[in-house]
Formats: structure tokens, sequence, C-alpha cells
């Protein structure tokens, strides 16, 4: 049980830290989620929308970065 806590708090922790890049990345004017190729459907009755090239540059740029964090680990 004390295990699951401690996943649970680094979960959280890592949401906090998230929370706060796309915070400033939005407050700074960095485009995630306006970039070309993410996709805006807008009808009489609602909107669709998903981010395609956000989610790709995102994806991306996590795997660099934990593929260097994985390299430079202690094992």
């Amino acid at each position: 049980m004390e295990m699951i806590g401690r996943w649970m708090m680094l979960a959280g922790g890592l949401l906090f830290i998230a929370g706060g890049l796309v915070y400033f990345a939005a407050r700074y004017g960095l485009p995630l989620g306006r970039l070309p190729g993410d996709i805006l459907i807008q009808g009489e009755n609602g909107s669709f929308y998903f981010p395609l090239a956000s989610s790709i540059l995102v994806s991306v740029l996590l795997t660099i970065l934990l593929n260097l964090i994985a390299r430079f680990w202690p094992k």
C-alpha cells in the first residue's frame, strides 16, 4: 500500500509540472494547439477539435527527453 501512495504522489507531481508547462507555454505564445495540421471542424450544432500536429510534436519531444534520461540514468 505504501508503494501505491508513492506512485500516486509521483504521478500527481508530474501532472502538476506538466500543467505548469502548459500554462506558461500558453502565456508566452507557444502555439501548441494552433499548429498547421491540427484538425478543427465547425458545424451549426457544435465543433470538433483534434490537435494532431501538436500531439505528434509533444510525442517526439517526450521521446527524445525520456531516451536521454534513460541513457544517463545509473543502472
